[in-house]
């Protein structure tokens, strides 16, 4: 019998025995199986998780952010403990005791879901689990997903530290509102940051990884109360807070900046604008759109704030002045029902969402809620209760009917607005006392341009505004929009012939021109239809000159033309035709600008940036503009009186002293020709420019330290009209900014370069004065040493001086109709797209 027992006990053991090995084995081949292709656990001690890019005012304030997900990374040493404690009670109170995974966990799981029937099932990872299934894994739920999960997370404890593990799932957990990381959704939630959260608020986003989709602290309030308050229990249990404190905290209501119990992070940085939005665009172009919006650099923009708001209200202020001239009304073309005008709340929330502008000074969203006789009653954003729009406030304007004619002008506000509008209004005040008048209406206008100023020696854009509003259109307007810059093209004409032998007293000859084409003649006019004579080269600018401008184009060749404008950047590839003198091919604001400074710093490459650096996420320097070098700032002190000595290494593309020349000559525009309504109390120098049908007016100027320029026009071109000039519409942007800027940069007379000297002449017929002569005639020109004055010449740029009545017989081209004899026996070669008309006719004025 005891031989039988043990013989049975022997067998069942020997089956048990058997049984462990082939379960062992089954178990060590599945895991063999699914750890053959499995990712490297390896590379999260690598780990960069994509993080915010901030870009920063010179003054280190923050001013936009740009991320695809928004993630602030901290180390797990500056995570303060009871944001850990939070996390580890909710997910994994065993964390620092198991070896990835939680056997027990796992048991009280099951157990858990069969006494339910499934009703109630809890995860059983443990946060080194979900840091490989955020990581390296799928989110989908499968036994074969689960095993490799254990398999990774057995490996990453032995690669990794605990803390290192928590620092991975702390910055790379999901925790809803497009918020990764403890530290974002701490300001996402709470605006604050993660040292400021009591227990209840970090037991809040300790609450979210559950459910982060669902957890919505203002949908789902009493859910995720429920449990915030179930994570405070287990912090009570765990030991990290006592009883107190879990009882007090657990009594407090929800509270975020979803709730409006916190101000928004978001609503705390100025709005995104034309220069945080370009700085966007060049940054991604040159690092690319992964580490733009995921590599966490910390961007220093050149932007002046204060300038800045000066530049985008100036522009407006010309932009809503000429739309408000043509008299028409468009509104926002944005409507709210009339079901949803019955009560303030539901107005005030139908307001809200309505896709109008909110970045323009002074202006707000507002509805139409009732027309009276005379009068309409509105309710504004942000104002409490509701304001009125008198009858004389629409009287101004007309409204184009559905057939597209314009209507009469109104009288009475309904003349002009329906109930359910949504319009823009701003506070009419006393120009004298700045008291309030009375709400006004106001509209995005229908024409736009583009406004940009710079540093001239460093190529620090201070301001860049690309159109009225950036919420009402991103198209930036300084960089993106190609217009033809007309006569603001000029000075790189003069400048070409400057330094091609030319003085400002050479004498060109002011008379008519007659091109002949494939598509006819070509006869160029000056914006006046005047023609007068030889006149020197100086009022040939100063007057804006077309004809002499073609004749010294004609005379230099375009060739050497072409090779300045695409030097100086304003084109990469000017083409020869002769219009394009008189500045018909188009090119960007952004680039006239630059190119002006260079005439303004004495002939020197600068290169236009809208950032000084840029650092990584590490704090290293990745990119920097000013590539200077300062010979004596390593020294602990400088003498007394002594500054910095900069060595500069920009390359030169002008003479010093055709800069100072052309210069000077641009100063006369200022004074007495095109730009004479500048008024500031320094230097200027500038050209205008208006093209044909004055669909393009410019203006771009500077003092020795700043250069500014400003377009306006149509997206879709077409004319603004007979009275459209860049000296009566964009002069008055420039002097509005100018006024303001120089007050904290100043400005000084020109510098005057060494190697010439000063001689009077007249500045009518270009005859040479003696040094004692004065006059409006006389001005001072300067010429270089040696330059032979006795014969200043005469340049028609061979074309045949005739009487204006008579026009000149050409020989016909070919059937490509690209060759023409002039009237003086020269070839020349016209292209097809030689310019005339109204389409590109370059510059009048």
């Amino acid at each position: 019998m005891l031989r039988f027992v043990l013989s049975f006990l022997g067998a069942i053991f020997a089956w048990i025995v058997t049984g462990i090995f082939f379960v062992a084995l089954t178990l060590g081949a599945v895991l063999w199986m699914y750890s053959r292709d499995l990712p490297s656990h390896e590379q999260l001690a690598q780990y960069s998780p994509k993080t915010i890019s901030r870009v920063y005012s010179g003054e280190g304030r923050l001013i936009d952010e740009f991320a695809q997900e928004r993630r602030i990374f901290v180390p797990i040493d500056e995570i303060p403990p009871l944001v850990k404690e939070a996390f580890i009670s909710a997910e994994d109170k065993n964390f620092y005791y198991h070896h990835g995974f939680d056997p027990r966990g796992m048991i009280g799981a099951m157990v858990q879901a069969v006494a339910s029937r499934g009703e109630s099932v809890r995860g059983a990872s443990t946060i080194t689990q979900q840091v490989m299934k955020n990581f390296l894994l799928s989110s989908d739920r499968s036994i074969e997903r689960k095993i490799k999960e254990l398999i990774l997370a057995t490996r990453l404890e032995q690669s990794l530290t605990k803390d290192q593990i928590l620092e991975l799932y702390l910055n790379e957990i999901f925790l809803g509102q497009n918020s990764f990381g403890v530290a974002a959704a701490s300001q996402t939630y709470f605006n604050k940051p993660l040292t400021d959260l009591a227990p209840h608020e970090a037991a809040t986003l300790a609450a979210m990884p559950q459910a982060p989709g669902r957890y919505h602290p203002v949908r789902a309030k009493a859910r995720v109360t429920e449990r915030r308050n179930y994570v405070l229990r287990e912090m009570w249990q765990n030991g990290y807070i006592d009883q107190p404190t879990y009882e007090a905290e657990s009594k407090l209501p929800l509270r975020s900046v979803q709730n409006g119990d916190f101000p928004a992070f978001q609503k705390q940085l100025p709005p995104r604008d034309y220069f945080t939005d370009e700085i966007r665009r060049q940054l991604s172009a040159e690092f690319g759109e992964d580490e733009f919006f995921g590599g966490g650099l910390a961007i220093r923009a050149t932007i002046e704030p204060d300038l800045q708001q000066i530049a985008a209200t100036a522009l407006q202020r010309a932009l809503e002045k000429f739309d408000r001239s043509r008299g028409i009304w468009r509104g926002t073309r944005v409507s709210i029902p009339a079901e949803k005008l019955a009560t303030e709340q539901e107005w005030r929330a139908a307001l809200d969402a309505a896709q109008v502008p909110r970045d323009i000074h002074d202006w707000y969203p507002a509805v139409v809620l009732s027309l009276g006789e005379t009068d309409a009653t509105i309710g504004i954003e942000e104002e409490e209760g509701t304001a009125t729009i008198p009858a004389k406030d629409v009287q101004w304007a007309r409204k184009r009917l559905a057939t597209g004619k314009l209507g009469p002008r109104a009288k009475v506000a309904s003349d002009l607005l329906d109930v359910g509008d949504v319009v823009l209004v701003r506070r009419m005040t006393d120009d004298a006392s700045g008291a309030f008048v009375r709400w006004t209406l106001r509209q995005v206008p229908e024409i736009e341009g583009g406004f940009m100023a710079m540093d001239v020696n460093t190529g620090r854009v201070m301001a860049m505004q690309g159109g009225f509003s950036y919420q009402s259109s991103v198209f930036n307007r300084a960089t993106q929009a190609q217009r033809q810059p007309g006569s603001s093209f000029k000075p790189f004409v003069y400048a070409a012939a400057l330094d091609s032998g030319f003085t400002p007293a050479t004498i060109v000859v002011d008379e008519p021109i007659v091109v002949n084409t494939p598509e006819g003649l070509w006869t160029p006019k000056n914006s006046t239809g005047k023609y007068y004579g030889p006149t020197p080269m100086r009022t040939g600018i100063e007057q804006s000159r077309n004809l002499m401008t073609i004749r010294i184009a004609q005379d230099i060749g375009m060739d050497t033309v072409a090779q300045y404008a695409e030097k100086f950047g304003v084109y990469d590839h000017l083409s020869h035709y002769l219009a394009n003198s008189l500045g018909s091919q188009e090119t960007t604001l952004f680039k006239m600008v630059a190119a002006y400074a260079m005439f303004a710093n004495g002939g020197e490459r600068v290169e236009p940036t809208l950032v000084d650096r840029v650092q990584d996420r590490r704090g290293r320097t990745i990119y920097r503009h000013d590539q200077r070098t300062c010979l004596n700032c390593g020294q602990a002190t400088l003498p007394m009186g002594a500054a910095p000595s900069v060595e500069t290494n920009r390359e030169r593309v002008m003479d010093a002293i055709t800069a100072y020349q052309l210069t000077s000559m641009m100063e006369g525009v200022v004074k007495r020709g095109s730009g004479r309504g500048v008024n500031l109390p320094v230097p200027v120098a500038g050209k205008t420019g208006t093209t044909n049908d004055a669909k393009d007016v410019w203006f771009i100027g500077f003092t020795s330290d700043i250069v500014a320029g400003c377009y306006l026009g149509y997206d879709q071109p077409r004319t603004m009209g007979e009275d459209a000039y860049g000296g009566t519409l964009c002069v008055p942007v420039f002097n509005e900014f100018m006024k303001e800027a120089i007050k904290e940069y100043g400005g000084t007379q020109f510098r005057v370069p060494p190697g010439g000297h000063f001689v009077n002449i007249d500045r009518f017929s270009g005859a040479i004065l003696g040094p004692d002569a004065k006059g409006d005639n006389v001005i001072a020109e300067y010429f270089r040493d040696g330059q032979d004055l006795s014969g200043l010449g005469l340049v028609d740029g061979g074309f045949e001086r005739v009487d204006p009545a008579v026009l000149p017989l050409y020989s016909q081209g070919g059937d490509q109709g690209s060759a023409v004899t002039t009237s003086t026996g020269r070839k020349k070669v016209i292209p097809k797209k030689a310019d005339f008309g109204t389409l590109s006719s370059g510059g009048l004025y």
